[in-house]
């Protein structure tokens, strides 16, 4: 039960983390993460950066390199790398 409330937590946390425009590592550090819930809480919030950030290409109408390109480099200013 404790872990899924801790799932639900780290799940709302990293949809606050786009709305907000701070990045995963920073929302993880201010929410003093550490050990599998950081792991899991990165792993989440990565996954739902990609996914944005596809759909951003896509209203944009990118495709190939510059799709790669713009994809790549929005998905690491979401997570903070």
């Amino acid at each position: 039960m404790k872990t899924l409330m801790l799932a639900a937590a780290i799940c709302l946390a990293s949809s606050a983390a786009f709305a907000d425009g701070a990045t995963c590592k920073s929302t993880s550090a201010d929410k003093k993460l550490a050990g599998a819930a950081a792991t899991s809480f990165m792993k989440k919030c990565e996954t739902d950066a990609q996914k944005t950030c596809d759909a951003t290409a896509a209203e944009k109408k990118l495709f190939g390199a510059a799709k790669t390109s713009f994809t790549k480099k929005c998905v690491s200013d979401a997570v903070g790398s």
